[in-house]
């Protein structure tokens, strides 16, 4: 028995921080910012769990009994959170307060777990033992949750899933008390037919999970959606209208089928015709292969590199039908090498040397993709690109984000690039910039590959004049320690939505 009781802990534990962990991914994925959200997630979660475990002296009798009811409502509400936010995220306004709510109530009933189950097992070892053994299994019990939940129940559930499963795990531990202290508590068939109940409860939520998961997207987006999927890193959303195409990550719009061609023509041709003879390339991001699709239309390319963090993007627009004919079969073309893996230490460890380098990375909606619009970043970057090399990074937009694009333009120049900032008019998008660097001089080209369907060799030197409203503004250098772009991005586009 006390190998169960002890198993019991572990348990509870790993289930108390994945619901921490599900809440404060799931705000970073919809709010953006994961620094804030995590920060403010755990905050309140160990808050809350200190009011448990202040309430729990107040619970004189029938300990075991109010551990089960306990355990099942951790169960219920633990293992519905997700789903409850995903839908409150869709339909109401309330999605912040909700989550702290939810946050509050979560933690407030973990916090009552440990200190009623230490008073349950005080009888069956010494104190120094007890502390011990309860204290022991509690951490390792964490640290499984901390494995179990980047490795498996992300990218294998997905949220919602992930959620549910462990609200089961809760209500099978509340179970099988039941049958561990029947001795000890009254009602115990009452007890049991309430953990059953909550266990179908959760098991049909499981089932219909994809179910409540589209009712939440419909919701959220305008069009059909016809692909939703929960990577490890994102969610990916693709809708459809008529003939019109759009993806979304974690809510953002990257491309409109009806003019992404504006937004990748200028990302890339503006630079790479104006490397003569580029033969070796780079892009960083992309995981659509819509940059790549551009970037073979050059005959002098021998090879392209795509390092992409997410395995399901690229493998998505590398064998979907519709996709791999958008993007013209790209990611699977002969002188194309697809690489999933952070840009950042691929950078690192990775010693070639490129012509021309296509940085497309999301906006700097949070830290960790604000990270690679640093100083740091840049400077990497500069190592491996070749004399006579250019780069491009798309840079938001100078007309709604002026300040975050100049700031990227900073940051570029203090990272030891010559910078050439430029922009072009994307519908979806309204004006969307491009910084151009290198450690030389910019010459517009004089000819662009045949077929394009928006940029012509007489645009281009037009596209890097910016009017007034467009113009330089000062701006902070984007730093790994201080990445104050993440903050102007978000407070300018926060405006922007008023």
């Amino acid at each position: 028995m006390a190998i169960l009781l002890l198993l019991s802990i572990f348990l509870i534990a790993a289930c108390g921080l994945i619901y921490e962990l599900l809440a404060g991914t799931l705000a970073s994925y919809l709010l953006g910012d994961s620094v804030l959200q995590f920060s403010t997630v755990i905050g309140s979660y160990l808050f809350a769990m200190g009011i448990g475990s202040y309430l729990s002296k107040f619970i004189a009798r029938g300990l075991v009994t109010r551990f089960i009811t306990i355990e099942i409502l951790v169960g219920l509400v633990g293992g519905f959170s997700s789903t409850i936010l995903f839908l409150a995220f869709a339909y109401t306004q309330g999605f912040r307060v909700l989550l702290y709510a939810l946050v509050i109530v979560v933690g407030t009933l973990v916090g009552l777990e440990i200190p009623l189950m230490m008073r349950i097992l005080k009888d069956r070892f010494e104190f120094h033992d007890l502390v011990a053994q309860v204290l022991t299994f509690d951490y390792l019990g964490a640290l499984g949750a901390s494995l179990v939940f980047p490795l498996w129940l992300v990218p294998q559930l997905g949220l919602v899933r992930g959620a549910i499963f462990f609200g089961l795990v809760n209500l099978a531990v509340a179970l099988w008390t039941t049958f561990l202290f029947q001795d000890r508590i009254g009602g115990a068939i009452r007890l049991r037919v309430l953990c059953l109940v909550s266990m179908i409860a959760l098991s049909v939520g499981m089932a219909y999970a994809d179910h409540i998961l589209d009712l939440a997207d419909s919701a959220l987006y305008a069009d059909e959606v016809i692909f939703a999927r929960n990577t490890r890193y994102q969610r990916i959303v693709l809708t459809k209208w008529r003939d019109d195409l759009r993806l979304f990550l974690n809510s953002h719009l990257q491309f409109s089928s009806r003019d992404e061609h504006r937004y990748h023509e200028a990302l890339v041709h503006p630079g790479l015709a104006a490397v003569a003879g580029a033969r070796k390339l780079l892009v960083l991001g992309g995981g659509d292969g819509l940059a790549v699709r551009e970037m073979l239309k050059y005959p002098s390319v021998e090879s392209i590199t795509l390092v992409d963090l997410d395995q399901e993007m690229t493998g998505l627009f590398a064998t979907h039908p519709v996709l791999k004919e958008f993007n013209h079969g790209a990611l699977t073309a002969s002188k194309v090498r697809v690489v999933n893996a952070d840009a950042f230490p691929w950078l690192e460890t990775n010693q070639e040397m490129f012509d021309f380098v296509v940085i497309d990375f999301p906006d700097p909606t949070n830290f960790s993709l604000g990270k690679l619009y640093t100083t740091a970043f840049y400077r990497l970057l500069a190592r491996h690109i070749n004399a006579g090399g250019l780069a491009v990074a798309q840079s938001t937009s100078p007309l709604f984000a002026r300040q975050s694009f100049w700031c990227v333009a900073e940051t570029m120049k203090a990272a030891g690039f010559q910078t050439y900032p430029y922009h072009a008019y994307v519908p979806s998008f309204g004006e969307w910039g491009f910084i151009l660097a290198g450690k030389r001089d910019y010459d517009p080209p004089q000819s662009l590959p045949a077929g394009l369907k928006y940029l012509t060799s007489a645009m281009i030197p037009q596209l890097f004049q910016f009017p007034a409203d467009m113009g330089q503004v000062p701006a902070e250098v984007n730093r790994l320690n201080d990445q104050v772009l993440v903050r102007l991005y978000e407070r300018e586009w926060r405006e922007v939505a008023r």
